[in-house]
């Protein structure tokens, strides 16, 4: 999945004034005609609520809007460019790269539909119609198109979601999701089966959550090692974070604190959110015989704490209403924080 990129856009060109004489039988001085040019088209960023992700995007770095067409006679308008429209997952915040390397916010794109002007398209020349005087009654000058704005933004991608499973390879993150929502993500006793952020949906007696699955963590995560580093960015939108441990791992203990590690890292923030600790596997011989042990590891545990099989069942029920409930309790949850919205001036010089 395609999280982050960063392209070039620019506005269409507008399109020359014309030099062009009235000529017309019986009318010897029909005087200057030539239209104005049409102006450049505008790119605009859309949230669509049928993309997942960036890949689109991929291996492109310039994008730009149609110029507008030169002017015609008899004062006809040249025809303006064809504007550029970018779909995008929601969940995408648009930034402007400022010429000091700065990332100004533009947008955060949550709902479906939602648009950005990225780049105008230049203004279309004027014809030589504009041109005339009392002086000057046969003017020979018409303005050129001015170019559209080019700007440098970066489209990240955030994806939304009620729950977030977080764990390290082999945890069972892939068959909790399958278990629990209806996602069928690929299940292998290999770590990194999952390299990507998976969506999954539980059905509620009121509305639906929305459960991701992160690719397995490892130490140095937020530091860019394994897979995590580029997809921690999508546990700043969830409202639950669960951490799911491997009940078999003979340092659990340590391994909840060192996800939590990673986490705080990462963003200091991601530790105020609502979380689940979740000990999977207890169906297994060798967890049940260490499960006494384990318990009085996380006697201490302030947060919910739940013994489940995910491959079994065991426990699921029980540990996905609470989920549910801690949700709707959260409500809208904690949202994303954003940079404060800085007012960029664009002054154009006088005509």
């Amino acid at each position: 999945m395609l999280s982050r990129v960063e392209v070039l856009v620019r506005g269409g060109e507008g399109g020359a004034g014309l030099v062009s004489f009235h000529h017309e039988k019986f009318v010897p001085f029909g005087g200057p005609d030539g239209g104005d040019g049409g102006a450049g088209g505008d790119v605009f960023v859309v949230a669509d609520p049928e993309e997942n992700d960036l890949g689109l995007l991929k291996g492109r770095k310039k994008f730009a809007a149609g110029d507008g067409t030169q002017g015609g006679s008899w004062q006809k308008h040249g025809k303006r460019g064809k504007d550029l429209t970018i779909l995008v997952p929601m969940g995408t915040i648009v930034f402007r790269k400022s010429d000091l390397g700065d990332e100004v916010l533009l947008a955060d794109l949550t709902t479906a539909g939602e648009q950005v002007l990225l780049a105008r398209g230049g203004h279309g020349g004027l014809g030589n119609a504009h041109f005339a005087t009392a002086v000057t009654q046969v003017p020979e000058t018409a303005g050129k198109g001015e170019p559209g704005e080019e700007q440098h933004i970066i489209l990240e991608l955030k994806l939304p979601s009620d729950i977030c499973i977080i764990g390290y390879p082999n945890s069972g993150k892939s068959t909790l999701l399958a278990t629990i929502s209806r996602a069928r993500p690929q299940i292998a006793d290999y770590p990194f089966t999952t390299r990507q952020p998976i969506l999954g949906v539980i059905q509620g007696s009121k509305r639906d959550f929305i459960v991701t699955e992160m690719p397995g963590l490892v130490e140095g995560a937020h530091d860019g090692k394994g897979l995590g580093n580029d997809f921690l960015r999508h546990a700043e939108r969830t409202r639950l974070l669960l951490y799911l441990l491997d009940g078999s791992s003979a340092t659990i203990a340590d391994d909840l604190k060192s996800l939590r590690k990673e986490l705080a890292l990462y963003k200091a923030n991601l530790l105020r959110k609502p979380e689940i600790v979740v000990v999977n596997k207890v169906d297994l011989p060798q967890v049940q015989t260490h499960l006494p042990g384990i318990r009085q590891n996380f006697a201490e545990c302030k947060a919910p704490l739940f013994y489940v099989s995910a491959a079994s069942g065991q426990g699921v029920l029980e540990l996905t209403s609470r989920a549910m409930e801690i949700v709707e309790r959260e409500g809208q949850g904690e949202e994303i924080a954003l940079p404060p919205r800085i007012k960029v001036f664009r002054p154009r010089p006088k005509k």
